[in-house]
């Protein structure tokens, strides 16, 4: 009963003492509450658009927000160049962006951590080969790799969130790699080794969730470069296919109107900038909360 009681207590300490950090830093409490909001807004999208988000009403075209001028009252921010509800795609979006933030930061953070625990663990020429091609992922600009990628791929969203994953993966492999090597010598380490621990016993149980502490991090702060990357993919029609609400292609199918429809672009540019920089924010409070070097006294 003690032994049982006694992990479950250490366990509540430790929840407190990172949310303890985590809360010191207001921009991060915001941003959590906004990143919630929007996994809230995508799990009940169905619920919450007033209007299916492909259907066309041919009589409101361009129709501006409800609040302006000319504006109808069934449709709060207006339509687009088709008669399709901002709103209504605005929240399907929120959808999409989650699906692709954890599809692509699931794919590289695995792919990562595979390869930076081989490299770090081994070392030699096994570690000269996998670093090497790492460097030469990071070598190329991120959003220009992955457009060449997509189109040797083909456009789509699938093949868009494999190209930003691989992109994405050297952050993962290199962190993980640091972590290891420092971890790998360590007395813990050597005992499980000397108790007769295999090499992926080591990896797996000993080592890895020594390094997961800065790999949340770098998850985090992918999950916004993914949002972002998939957008720019999208917006240069290589991402998202309409007639698919995906902020990245909203903004595509929108930019001829940009002087005579401002609602068309504004909205989903907006929807960007705050996913992106709340999901930044959150990123910046599990630094201060899992880094030991940052937490203050």
């Amino acid at each position: 009963m003690t032994a049982t009681v006694k992990p479950q207590s250490e366990r509540a300490r430790v929840l407190r003492e990172f949310w303890f950090y985590f809360s010191e830093n207001r921009g991060a409490v915001i941003g959590l509450a906004v990143f919630l909001a929007l996994i809230f807004v995508a799990i009940f999208a169905p619920l919450l658009a007033p209007h299916d988000p492909i259907q066309q009403y041919r009589d409101f075209l361009l129709a501006p927000p409800s609040w302006q001028e000319g504006g109808a009252s069934q449709f709060l921010l207006g339509t687009d160049a088709v008669g399709r509800d901002v709103l209504s795609r605005l929240i399907f979006g929120a959808r999409q962006s989650l699906i692709i933030g954890c599809v692509v930061v699931f794919i590289a953070l695995v792919g990562g951590i595979i390869l930076g625990l081989v490299a770090g663990f081994f070392g030699g020429w096994v570690d000269t080969v996998i670093m090497r091609v790492m460097d030469v992922i990071l070598a190329f600009p991120s959003l220009l790799l992955a457009l060449v990628m997509v189109a040797i791929l083909g456009p789509g969203l699938m093949n868009a969130m494999i190209a930003i994953a691989i992109v994405l993966q050297p952050h993962f492999a290199r962190l993980t790699r640091a972590a290891v090597m420092a971890e790998k010598n360590k007395e813990y380490v050597m005992a499980a080794r000397v108790a007769g621990a295999g090499r992926f016993r080591l990896m797996v149980r000993t080592i890895l969730p020594n390094c997961m502490g800065p790999l949340i991090v770098q998850g985090t702060l992918s999950f916004s470069n993914a949002v972002l990357d998939a957008a720019a993919l999208g917006f240069l029609g290589m991402g998202a296919q309409p007639p698919i609400p995906e902020w990245g292609t909203m903004l595509a199918e929108a930019r001829e109107f940009i002087l005579s429809a401002w609602w068309v672009v504004t909205f989903p540019g907006l929807a960007i900038l705050i996913t992106v920089l709340a999901i930044n924010l959150v990123g910046d409070g599990l630094r201060d909360a899992l880094d030991p070097k940052l937490k203050r006294s």
